[in-house]
């Protein structure tokens, strides 16, 4: 235990480094551009002002070139060792170093600014890249921790305040009302109510009293409960949900950004092109350095310099505008899966309702209405669970004058007291069944709290979760992007779910499903086309992070359920996950445009070369000016 605890601690320590690490990083990379800006413009003027040996231009050069370029040499030569040859700092090195050699052939201008320019631009688009994730990460990573971290435990008579890893199995524990369970096990003594939406997603609170198990990561709403531990924190539930999240998301491979696919089909073109360009025609006439340089030139304008910085660029405008329409999107290659979803799931407690009861229909029986519900309001005066509340909130208590005495509330079937001389109960059929009163079914959806007088049945209230106003605006607005289904997955009963998916106009649903139910449900459902789940329960952790894409309904989530999305909705409309598509969609179709327009440039300009009549800066123009254009055309992307 004590390892563990040990573990536990220097893992946090290690995470806390990890974050200051990435800050410092990017201040390191600035600086260097600055550095090397700097000391380019420096060996710019003094090539102009002297006349030095090839050599010593080179070391002047090499200067800026390094400090610079240093990590882009060591990405490319670790890419070769691995195999992957081609990639964008493999281009990039081999068109800088081919321009810093070219000065050396017989014949040949020098071209070292050109090479520590390209390589300058190539490392502020890294920048700009690294600044937008970091942003939007930071935005995101530790909005909470479900583990709780205190436990009250009751040693020798007294209750102290400890980290729950320091609680062994067997000890016992108190719970309040309003604290997080922080660790498995038995209730010995007391009754109260448990929140178990964050672990079950279940929206109605669960009953509980002495002999009752008792889960980490829910809440107790109104009893003080004295529990005796099963299970060491490390074993807990939370832990475990915690830990099957970990795992799920090693599972899924994320789909690469659309940059390094482009670059893996382009890059081999071009520098076969280069190769072409360079040596036959150099074959043919014998003018070596004229080819190589056209060859190089050929290099350095196809770099995709305009591309690689304007592409992430549009990303991270895409990933700003939507998290200023609070819609926190984790990372840009989420945006190419956003734009091509075809199948949205949906978690239904407090994703597409609300989790929160109201009452939703009265049937009396011998009484009005009002009569009933100002009964049932009385009995459940002192009851802090949250069916109680629903009736207190729809009968308001006005202060009238009835006596309300000897109130016994039986855990998980309800209350029996007696207001001005009569025996009210008001609880389930379980309740009415013991007292001997006729109690009738009802039509409607939700949970039907019975109510009798003097044992007599007296009538019904149907407390039911309310669904979201917005949830079948968001399920229309979804189909007109052009997604093929919708599907609710709860572990409701089917005619909840059936009546639920009716309203909101929802394709299909599956009920009575358990967490590991969800997750192989849409397991299966991930072979049709991209597919986002959207829920915010801890137990929607898992499938969150199986999903192509998990939403993940911010205010209310739980922290788990934030961690293990992609996606987090600050407010709980759903309405936004059509938005979120829509941004999505927007940004890829503005890094089209850019990737279009810097390739029509460059092939341009890359003709041009062929036939001698491009320089090398003209070359690296092409590249600047296409880049600041396709910056300006990025920004657009910021509008959300």
């Amino acid at each position: 235990m004590e390892e563990h605890a040990h573990c536990e601690h220097c893992h946090e320590e290690h995470g806390h480094h990890h974050h200051h690490h990435e800050e410092e990083e990017g201040h390191g990379r600035l600086v260097k551009i600055i550095v090397a800006a700097v000391l380019l413009v420096a060996a710019i003027i003094v090539e102009k002002n002297t006349s030095w040996e090839t050599w010593q231009y080179l070391l002047l050069f090499l200067v800026p070139y390094l400090i610079v370029g240093w990590d882009t040499l060591k990405e490319a030569a670790e890419g070769l060792l691995e195999g992957e040859a081609l990639s964008e700092d493999f281009l990039m090195s081999i068109a800088t170093l081919g321009a810093l050699g070219i000065g050396f052939m017989p014949g040949a201008e020098t071209q070292f600014p050109e090479a520590v320019f390209v390589m300058l631009f190539f490392q502020v688009g890294e920048l700009f890249e690294e600044v937008a994730e970091g942003r939007s990460r930071k935005s995101i990573s530790h909005l909470m921790d479900i583990r709780p971290d205190v436990a009250n435990v009751e040693r020798n008579g007294e209750i102290l305040s400890v980290h729950p890893e320091d609680v062994e199995v067997g000890e016992i524990i108190v719970i309040r009302p309003g604290d997080k369970v922080p660790m498995d096990g038995t209730v010995i003594e007391g009754t109260s109510s448990l929140d178990t939406v964050a672990l079950t997603g279940e929206s109605v609170p669960r009953s509980i009293r002495e002999g009752d198990e008792i889960l980490s990561g829910c809440v107790n709403l109104s009893g003080v409960l004295r529990v005796k531990t099963s299970k060491a924190f490390g074993e807990s539930t939370a832990a475990k949900i915690l830990e099957l999240v970990e795992h799920a998301a090693e599972r899924k491979s994320r789909s690469e950004s659309f940059i390094t696919r482009f670059a893996r089909i382009y890059t081999p073109i071009v520098v076969a092109l280069a190769l072409v360009v360079a040596i036959i025609p150099g074959l043919i006439t014998g003018e070596w350095a004229t080819w190589i340089y056209r060859g190089l030139l050929f290099l350095v304008v196809s770099c995709p310099c305009a591309l690689v910085i304007s592409v992430p660029l549009t990303f991270f405008g895409g990933l700003g505008g939507a998290s200023r329409k609070g819609i926190l999107i984790k990372g840009s290659n989420l945006l190419d899966t956003l734009s091509k979803l075809e199948t949205v799931v949906f978690d239904k407690t407090g994703t597409l309702t609300e989790g929160v009861f109201e009452v939703t229909a009265v049937h009396p029986e011998k009484l009005d209405r009002k009569e009933l519900l100002h009964l049932a309001a009385h009995v459940e005066r002192h009851s802090t669970h949250p069916i109680a509340m629903a009736l207190k909130n729809a009968y308001p208590d006005e202060q009238d004058d009835c006596t309300v005495e000897d109130v016994q509330e039986t855990a998980g079937h309800g209350i029996i007291a007696s207001v001005n001389g009569r025996k009210v109960a008001v609880g389930n059929d379980k309740l009415m069944t013991g007292i001997g009163a006729a109690w009738r079914p009802c039509h409607h959806e939700g949970t039907v709290v019975h109510v009798a007088i003097d044992g007599e049945y007296a009538g019904h209230i149907v407390i039911s979760d309310r669904i979201k106003e917005d949830a079948a605006d968001a399920v229309a607005a979804l189909r007109e992007q052009g997604i093929k289904r919708t599907v609710m997955l709860t572990g409701d009963s089917a005619k909840v779910a059936e009546a639920v998916a009716g309203i909101i106009g929802l394709d299909e649903f599956h009920a009575e499903l358990l967490p590991a139910g969800k997750v192989e449900k849409v397991e299966s459902l991930l072979g049709e086309g991209r597919l986002a789940f959207v829920g915010d329960g801890i137990n929607d952790a898992p499938v969150l992070s199986r999903a192509d894409v998990g939403i993940a309904m911010g205010a209310l989530g739980s922290d788990a359920a934030i961690e293990a999305a992609d996606v987090v909705l600050m407010d709980d409309k759903p309405s936004k996950i059509a938005q979120a598509v829509r941004i999505a969609r927007r940004t890829l179709r503005i890094a089209r445009e850019n990737i279009i327009f810097a390739i029509g440039i460059k092939v341009l300009v890359l003709v041009l070369a062929t036939f001698g009549l491009a320089t090398m800066w003209m070359a690296v123009f092409a590249d600047v000016g296409v880049t600041v254009l396709a910056v300006l055309n990025a920004m657009r992307a910021l509008r959300g």
